[in-house]
């Protein structure tokens, strides 16, 4: 029946209204040939959404027409009727490079080219680079006989191009073609893409420029300093900035090519050039790729000279500068030996603990931490505890997260003792700091200080400060306090549960802040699948037989959700698994009585949950 059906719809009959159409797909999955030829109407629709609706359902369509007369019939009818709305083009470009099942599989990919060729030379940017990706893809299961006979043309033609947007993604295809042509047409795609280099349009030599790394992994080593190196050189003298930026991760692949002594002599000017270009976007990607730069570089005396450039970086009058050398600290530590790297950082590291940029210093405080293993233990505590200290007591909350999340880095170089001296002070400061989220970070992080320093340290210095936050006004830290106390119970074991922290939870039980008493009923729930069925039974139920009373319908409520998982600890042991039957069970009924609607829900539900639904 589907062979009867033309993506053309019959008109409606002469007299007939024309209302609105209004399209069911629904029934499209099971090949039902209304729906099939309401998705064919849909795609010749006013209405954008009916367009895009049927969009998504082209494969079925495709599906129903079959392999041949969707290549013969629905491909080219897509092409014909591309229209210029780009929210639909974007669509249909994404959709085509993931067509290729429909139209008979990969000896059959270049019939999809077409469509996307016109795509790829869309005025919207967005629309041009998904029809590129799709491009490729089509690329990776042709044959080479299929491209070389229409991938290859495709490219000449949107390299030759009248308007920008037909060269600029030209320029994306080159990479991926490369590897599946013959070497005379390889010849022809490196001067093809030369010319691209040297277009007078400053957006195709950005498009030429960013796509310049992708073609350099798969040219010959000859033709990296033959062909990849000059068109390098052209693009970073540009005089576009926007060009000379695209021109550093380019450089990055160029290096992985060559030899130590061939990187000093093609690349050693241009690589100083770049780090120190008046426009301060450049010197930004050369800060952002530094170390894989110089890594790559393995001329010892030109890493020298990168190091220096990347110190200098540091005092750059432009802070984004400033904060992407900031992120390479770690890899900086690799290109000299560990004395002079820490000599020479450290009048650096001083200055940008006191940039005027908090953007800056929240950078330095989130990867300041990776100098430890370079500068030792001894190097550590004398020099970068005290920046460390510093950033702790900055005043944007960003810089104070960074480096409470580091800590452990600093701990596994110097030791907890070291740590607890220098640091803990402010870290219980911070406990109490006014910005939730340090709060917050904080407590995350007293599981690892605990395990480390020990209970009795614990016991001294943290454990009235964990106690606070179950009172904390903010929601988020009093949840994150009852997680806290959970993992400090499997950390430290449940008789110390049982003798310090329990009790001082069930203490909460009767104060007259109903804010305490709600949070009592989270922290004990939180805990007990980590504690004995013994704690549960002795301690924890008499403390919620207590709250089942309360005034406030909230905690009541709270006590009935509660009463589920602490059920669930009981059946552990068949000694306090009668619990269920002669308190659970008794006093969940007595909870689907209460006179509040809520109560009475939750009651409900956990009695239903544990195998008793209320009759």
């Amino acid at each position: 029946m589907a062979e009867q059906m033309s993506i053309d719809s019959a008109p409606p009959a002469a007299g007939e209204p024309s209302p609105g159409p209004h399209y069911d797909f629904e029934d499209a999955q099971s090949g039902d040939l209304g729906a099939l030829a309401a998705i064919a109407d849909a795609m010749k629709s006013d209405n954008l959404t009916d367009r895009l609706e049927s969009l998504k359902r082209l494969g079925v369509l495709a599906l129903a027409m079959g392999e041949e007369r969707t290549r013969d019939e629905l491909i080219p009818f897509l092409d014909e009727s591309i229209d210029d709305e780009d929210e639909l083009l974007l669509a249909l470009a994404e959709l085509l490079g993931d067509f290729v099942q429909y139209v008979g599989g990969p000896k059959y990919a270049y019939v999809l080219l077409r469509p996307l060729e016109n795509l790829a030379a869309a005025e919207e940017t967005v629309v041009r680079e998904k029809a590129v990706e799709s491009i490729n893809k089509l690329v990776a299961v042709m044959d080479q006989l299929h491209v070389e006979e229409y991938l290859i043309p495709c490219i000449a033609r949107l390299s030759s191009g009248e308007w920008f947007t037909s060269r600029s993604s030209a320029a994306g295809l080159y990479a991926a073609a490369y590897g599946k042509v013959t070497d005379a047409i390889q010849s022809k795609l490196r001067v093809g893409y030369e010319a691209l280099c040297r277009d007078e349009t400053p957006m195709i030599r950005r498009a030429a420029a960013s796509n310049l790394k992708d073609l350099v992994e798969k040219i010959e080593k000859d033709h990296v300093v033959t062909f990849a190196i000059p068109n390098f050189r052209h693009l970073a003298e540009d005089d576009q900035d926007s060009v000379r930026l695209l021109t550093v991760e380019p450089l990055v692949g160029i290096t992985k090519r060559l030899t130590t002594e061939e990187c000093k002599q093609y690349l050693g000017e241009s690589v100083q050039r770049l780090c120190v270009d008046k426009s301060w976007r450049v010197r930004y990607m050369v800060a952002d790729q530094f170390v894989p730069l110089a890594t790559n570089i393995k001329d010892a005396e030109l890493q020298e000279e990168l190091l220096n450039v990347a110190i200098s970086l540091m005092h750059d009058s432009e802070a984004e500068v400033r904060g992407a050398v900031c992120t390479q600290l770690d890899g900086l530590a690799g290109l000299t030996n560990s004395e002079a790297i820490v000599g020479r950082l450290q009048a650096p590291l001083q200055e940008l603990v006191d940039d005027p940029s908090q953007h800056v210093r929240a950078t330095l405080a989130k990867h300041i931490g990776s100098l430890c293993r370079v500068f030792g233990k001894e190097g550590t505590i004398e020099h970068l505890l005290p920046l460390l200290l510093r950033l702790l007591k900055d005043s944007f909350p960003d810089v104070r997260l960074n480096i409470i999340s580091k800590l452990d880095v600093v701990d596994s170089v110097v030791g907890i003792d070291s740590l607890s001296q220098s640091l803990l002070p402010a870290i219980v400061e911070l406990a109490e700091d006014k910005q939730w989220r340090v709060r917050l970070a904080i407590i995350e992080y007293v599981p690892l200080i605990a395990s480390q320093l020990g209970v009795q340290f614990f016991d001294e210095q943290l454990s009235n400060l964990c106690m606070s936050w179950l009172g904390d006004p903010v929601y988020s830290i009093r949840e994150a306090a009852t997680v806290n106390l959970k993992k400090l119970t499997e950390v430290f074991g449940v008789d110390w549960a049982r003798s310090t922290i329990i009790p001082k939870i069930l203490a909460m039980a009767n104060h007259p802040n109903y804010l305490y008493r709600i949070t009592t009923i989270f922290a004990i729930t939180m805990i007990a699948p980590s504690v004995t069925p013994e704690i549960v039974r002795d301690m924890i139920l008499p403390s919620l037989e207590g709250l089942v009373n309360d005034p406030i319908p909230n905690i009541r409520f709270n006590v009935a959700k509660s009463l589920e998982p602490l059920t669930e600890a009981l059946r552990k042991n068949p000694d306090t698994a009668a619990l269920e039957e002669s308190i659970i069970k008794p006093t969940l009924q007595r909870l689907e009585e209460d006179p509040d609607s809520d109560v009475r829900f939750f009651a409900h539900r956990s009695l239903t949950a544990i195998g008793t639904p209320s009759t």
